[in-house]
């Protein structure tokens, strides 16, 4: 997708252009590892750099996990799993990814959310919901992330109308 960065021979010209791609926005060490070896062959000028960050502070899985998950909770009003999801797929370790989702739930409240992504795609509709509409909605929220338990109590409660069950495989 992308052509392959110029190759860099020295460890300070490594080190800068970490310094650089962290400048851009944060990075969990998987993926500033993956960044770095598209940048210099040698695994031991990788290695040291790494090394560098990590004991600079500049990297940390369990800070960079936090903050990722206030963000998407917050900002993009994401679910628990769809943030896990994210996590993983970023090379973050399963221990960092639980302690930052149970530190975000104790400060949000997943079904308000809910509430408010219902709310907000319910004034998109025009006329009647019908079933279609709802199905519309009860994937978009899956796909957000959201337990179904949650999607179904505050959709039956915004739309007082049965939501049906869902498959279980969607979850």
């Amino acid at each position: 997708m992308f052509p392959k960065p110029r190759q860099l021979d020295s460890e300070s010209a490594l080190y800068d252009a970490a310094i650089k791609i962290l400048m851009r926005r944060a990075h969990s060490i998987h993926e500033m590892r993956q960044a770095l070896e598209r940048r210099c062959e040698d695994a031991s000028m990788v290695k040291n750099v790494m090394a560098r960050l990590k004991s600079a502070g500049l990297i940390d899985d369990a800070r960079y996990a936090s903050q990722f998950a206030h963000q998407r909770t917050e900002g993009r009003k994401q679910g628990k799993y769809r943030v896990a999801r994210d996590l993983r797929a970023r090379g973050v370790p399963d221990r960092h990814i639980e302690a930052a989702l149970e530190e975000v739930a104790k400060s949000t409240d997943e079904a308000a959310l809910v509430r408010q992504r219902i709310e907000r795609k319910l004034r998109s509709f025009r006329g009647e919901i019908d079933e279609k509409k709802l199905a519309s909605l009860y994937r978009s929220l899956l796909h957000a992330g959201f337990s179904v338990d949650i999607i179904r109590r505050e959709l039956h409660l915004m739309t007082r109308e049965n939501v049906p069950e869902g498959d279980p495989g969607m979850e």
